[in-house]
């Protein structure tokens, strides 16, 4: 079996780990999305199979020269907005195969910065 293989199936356990864990809570979950150049999240409830809240850096209107970890940062106060807007409750954090540093780490402050308990 070559590298690349082994190491793709590296990633598929541990994003099926987490999620796995996540989905017997029985509480909405947030998914992280994140490409080398943007993000997306999703707030999907698994019990009706529907995605409740989603956003993307896309979306968002950002200068030229902002960090990527600015970027996300603020795309979880918005989405943390969006999201008691709709007054949800608690909700799960799905970091999916991505480690919780960087980016995703900022996404997270950011949501819980706008109130959101993860």
């Amino acid at each position: 079996m070559s590298i690349n293989r082994r190491l793709q199936k590296r990633v598929q356990r541990r994003e099926c780990r987490v999620r796995n864990r996540l989905k017997k809570s029985g509480l909405p979950r947030i998914s992280v999305f994140r490409s080398s150049k943007n993000m997306s999240v999703q707030v999907i409830d698994d019990l009706k199979h529907e995605t409740l809240v989603s956003m993307s850096t896309l979306t968002l209107d950002f200068e030229k020269d902002s960090k990527k970890v600015d970027q996300a940062h603020a795309l979880g106060v918005a989405l943390g907005k969006k999201i008691t807007e709709q007054g949800l409750g608690a909700l799960c954090f799905d970091r999916g195969r991505h480690l919780y540093h960087g980016r995703v780490k900022a996404l997270a402050e950011g949501l819980r910065e706008s109130g959101v308990s993860i």
